[in-house]
């Protein structure tokens, strides 16, 4: 997430302040006209500001900063009442924000903000964006929960700008309540959403790393299924898996066969990327005895233009898998026997064989009959279920699959093949 530039700081300051009118005192009768029109009192200089005043706007106005600056002194020195305090502030915000240009230097800013914001006679608009800004000033240093304050101020005098309650969301993770600005960052983007606005993939992308930095894991891939929603590509398919579970240091570390599961969606998702992911996806369908799977997934690798004809690695393990294939023969043996044993185990491996083949209608057959007859991993078969029902195009079918699987890190597996199966394909 980004502040706000300092560049673009001085227009939001002088917003609303460079055309104050400077008239003499009104009558009675005249101010009497202004409130009942519900407009605030002009400002009642003292006679010995007034003058003073309109020769330092004057040269506020014609960017003439050396000839303001010691007649807004006078103007400060001379000022009473909270009209001419207002005034002064004014002219001293006006001077410093001119003289700095984009380089806005907080310290020069925040005492003309500070007496701007404790006086009266300020308009609730320039109340709300002065607490605003200031606020911005407490967070750049690092004064959490003073820059909260202003904020909150801001917030309660109608402030709307979309990028408050991103700043209170930053502040808040980079001072450690990460849960609490989790939750506020999720608020705001629904807030975004309802009022038809696309969050940025930037947004997603800080949640997701503030939560993993904390190991809030159950947290991070909350966010990970909202940016795949959101921003459903190959990319961003290959970037998440790989964040949670296929890299060195990822969110949680998983078996081969949980790595596989995360190959295969992103295999469906057509995200496997380059040599190495071809290559290591083979290498675990082989050792997982699926050399069905592995020597599809390298003839894909290159009709793809991923496997380079002359890579050992892809060369070795396509000879493994075809001598494997060759080996295992035929599976409708297992079929008959995998129906009479006494538990499913070995109607759940003659499944993932038949999963692995591309033979779907047969996998969820015996994935039933494996859940039926019990003694298997009811969390692992039902994922498997729920991905031959998804080849086999029962996306329903598929989703009550995936919604039996309980226990971590296989219902977060599940979790992220419903979420493909809502979203478009890549």
């Amino acid at each position: 997430m980004k502040t706000i530039y300092r560049a673009a700081i001085a227009a939001a300051l002088l917003s609303g302040v460079g055309g104050v009118a400077l008239v003499a005192p009104a009558s009675a009768k005249e101010k009497d006209k202004k409130e009942e029109a519900g407009k605030a009192p002009p400002l009642k200089l003292s006679k010995d500001v007034q003058p003073l005043a309109v020769k330092a706007q004057t040269a506020l106005q014609a960017k003439d900063y050396a000839t303001a600056e010691p007649i807004v002194q006078q103007v400060a020195a001379a000022a009473k009442s909270d009209d001419d305090k207002y005034i002064a502030s004014v002219f001293q915000l006006q001077l410093a924000v001119g003289k700095m240009g984009n380089q806005i230097d907080d310290n020069q800013i925040k005492g003309p903000l500070d007496a701007l914001i404790a006086n009266p006679r300020t308009p609730q608009a320039d109340q709300a964006r002065f607490n605003y800004q200031r606020g911005i000033i407490a967070a750049n240093a690092k004064q959490p929960q003073e820059a909260i304050a202003f904020f909150q101020r801001a917030q309660q005098l109608g402030y709307t700008d979309p990028n408050l309650p991103l700043q209170m969301v930053k502040i808040k993770m980079e001072g450690g309540d990460v849960a609490g600005g989790s939750a506020d960052l999720q608020k705001a983007m629904d807030a975004q959403i309802a009022a038809g606005q696309k969050p940025d993939e930037s947004l997603y992308r800080y949640a997701m790393a503030k939560t993993l930095q904390k190991r809030m894991i159950p947290d991070t891939i909350g966010w990970m299924k909202r940016y795949i929603a959101a921003y459903p590509n190959a990319k961003n398919w290959r970037d998440i898996l790989f964040v949670y579970g296929l890299q060195q240091g990822s969110a949680l570390t998983l078996d081969k066969g949980q790595k596989v599961d995360l190959f295969r969606l992103l295999r469906r998702e057509k995200a496997l990327a380059d040599q190495y992911d071809y290559e290591i996806y083979a290498q675990y369908a082989i050792d997982l005895g699926l050399p069905y799977e592995g020597k599809t997934v390298i003839d894909e690798g290159r009709a793809a233009g991923k496997l380079p004809a002359d890579s050992a690695t892809a060369n070795d393990l396509y000879r493994v898998a075809k001598q494997s294939i060759a080996n295992e023969g035929s599976l409708d043996p297992l079929e008959g026997k995998a129906k009479a044993a006494a538990n499913g185990k070995l109607a759940a491996g003659t499944a993932d064989a038949h999963l692995g083949a591309g033979n779907y209608a047969k996998a969820i057959e015996l994935y039933k009959v494996a859940l039926q007859k019990g003694g298997v991993d009811a969390d692992a078969v039902n994922t498997h279920l729920g991905i031959a029902l998804a080849g086999s195009g029962d996306t329903a079918g598929a989703k009550a699959a995936f919604a039996l699987v309980k226990a971590s890190p296989r219902a977060d597996i599940a979790s992220f093949w419903e979420t493909a199966l809502g979203t478009p394909a890549a």
